[in-house]
């Protein structure tokens, strides 16, 4: 059918046909967007082929959107419990990789095949993308297939079976781990205070320093029933009424300091306006809100909003793109602070592709650098250089005018873009060895993507619950982040209402991610 000569209509139909089969459940599991590249081996198998430049284009827009979204998570994962989450990933990555090597020296395993295999059961399309980048070879693509299917299967079994095997009941986990977040993201809340301690009566706010002593903020203040925004100069009289926003544990030390709580409200003035203002100026990106002295207009920031966790406002605070401010000032002021944040949904949503083309150049020519060690030389290749750019620039966010970052809804375009083309391309190019892959290995593929899926996550465990003892909520999420398993995540979120298992898994992905792909290229050059 001439149809099918058409190397465009191929891609597109592939990607269709992907599209329908991946969306069908089972048991509650699909297999998503990676239906696309099972639906391209078939098409491969019969002669049909996707070019070449396709992978490339695809490969380098989806390893670079992956960077830009996972930079500040990945270098913040190294701080406080992240370490300790980070070792668990790399416990668990290292040890697949050691596994795999092992699949390839005793058993005779194609070192490429392997490598693929690996990735499948680990379900990384990213370490799938670099398998594909540095061995050049369509057996990664097929080993990828073959392990993706129990990679999938085996971590939702794992995950669902892994608390009754340790004998610990869930909802007793729950609570605890619930404590030890409501620490650490404490919510925050508003009261009002009846100005009575003899300490502060007669004082101006900056003399008093509320924020420093209890991280609480003062948005505003009623004297002889007239409202004033919180100002450094406003001296608290006795029987004042003051309205404070922070955590419960803040709120209480507002309460020592000042004076006892009160039902009374203070109505919001008719001068004054409380509005959400969202970040999209560039000039004020990377700056803390002290350096922008936003009090000379008489105007309060109560709570910044961000990735979906209110933050105090604390002068030190440094603004990224796209915080949302909550903003108490006088109306006619009202226009100039949102001139200095922005506020503009259009700049939002609008993608510069100057940073996009920028960033890739430089990942490939960081990526063309090699560093030779006697007989062994090793270089970051189209991947690992790309990768590695993104995730700086991503963590960066800004360098002068230019913004590297991009928001949710681009990043999410542009990386399904790339991945459909990758796939489809690498798939058609793998499918004509399909037949003589299995004819040469049989079942035993199968066997062997089970063992890469499995014993990891037993070895992890082990050492996650009894000698880190670790919260077996917290495990999961890690266990599902270091496997890149979105499907083992919601087969978690439907056994707890905490959200602590997707807190795990976001700070444990970027790292399993990395780490996959250095793995992929140690394996490869061994």
């Amino acid at each position: 059918m001439d149809l099918f000569s058409n190397s465009y209509f191929v891609l597109f139909f592939i990607i269709f046909i992907g599209f329908i089969i991946g969306r069908i459940k089972i048991k509650g599991i699909s297999l998503d967007v990676s239906a696309v590249i099972f639906v391209a081996l078939v098409f491969g198998h019969y002669g049909m082929v996707v070019p070449k430049d396709f992978q490339s284009l695809g490969l380098v827009l989806f390893i670079f959107t992956i960077g830009i979204q996972a930079g500040p998570s990945f270098f913040e994962s190294f701080k406080k419990n992240g370490r300790q989450l980070a070792l668990l990933s790399a416990v668990l990555i290292v040890s697949a990789g050691i596994i795999t090597y092992l699949v390839s020296y005793i058993f005779g395993v194609d070192k490429n095949l392997s490598i693929g295999l690996l990735n499948g059961s680990l379900t990384s399309t990213p370490g799938l993308a670099a398998a594909v980048d540095v061995t050049g070879s369509p057996l990664a693509s097929i080993g990828y297939g073959i392990g993706y299917p129990f990679g999938v299967i085996g971590v939702i079994l794992f995950v669902s079976i892994l608390p009754k095997l340790l004998g610990v009941k869930v909802t007793e986990e729950e609570n605890k781990l619930n404590d030890i977040i409501e620490n650490q993201y404490p919510k925050m809340y508003n009261k009002h205070f009846m100005v009575e301690n003899e300490n502060v009566i007669g004082k101006k706010l900056t003399e008093l320093n509320i924020r420093f002593m209890t991280k609480a903020v003062i948005s505003r203040v009623m004297h002889n029933n007239i409202v004033m925004m919180s100002d450094d100069d406003i001296i608290l009289q006795k029987d004042d009424l003051v309205k404070a926003v922070g955590s419960k544990e803040a709120l209480e030390r507002v309460k020592l300091l000042i004076g006892p709580e009160t039902k009374k409200e203070i109505p919001l003035d008719n001068h004054f306006d409380v509005r959400s203002i969202l970040v999209t100026n560039k000039e004020v990106v990377k700056k803390t809100l002290g350096e922008l002295h936003v009090s000379t207009f008489h105007c309060t920031i109560t709570r910044v909003r961000r990735a979906g966790i209110n933050l105090s406002p604390s002068p030190s605070l440094k603004l990224q793109f796209g915080d949302k401010l909550v903003v108490i000032c006088r109306k006619e002021s009202m226009s100039r602070i949102t001139n200095i944040f922005g506020d503009d949904t259009k700049k939002l949503s609008d993608t510069d592709f100057l940073p996009i083309a920028a960033g890739i150049i430089l990942g490939i020519l960081v990526g063309k650098l090699s560093l030779s060690f006697g007989n062994f030389s090793f270089s970051l290749g189209l991947t690992g250089g790309i990768l590695l750019i993104a995730l700086v620039l991503g963590r960066t966010g800004k360098t002068g005018p230019i913004v590297w970052t991009m928001t949710g809804a681009a990043n999410q375009l542009l990386r399904q873009f790339g991945l459909l083309f990758f796939l489809a391309a690498v798939g058609t190019s793998a499918g004509s060895h399909l037949t003589q892959t299995f004819e040469e290995y049989g079942f035993e593929l199968f066997v062997y993507g089970a063992l890469i899926t499995l014993l990891p996550m037993i070895i992890t465990s082990l050492i996650a619950r009894y000698i880190l003892k670790m919260n077996i909520l917290t495990l999961l999420g890690t266990l599902t982040g270091s496997m890149t398993s979105t499907p083992g995540l919601a087969a978690i979120d439907n056994m707890v209402d905490s959200d602590a298992p997707a807190l795990a898994y976001a700070t444990v992905y970027p790292i399993a991610m990395v780490l996959l792909i250095i793995t992929v290229q140690i394996l490869s050059a061994l």
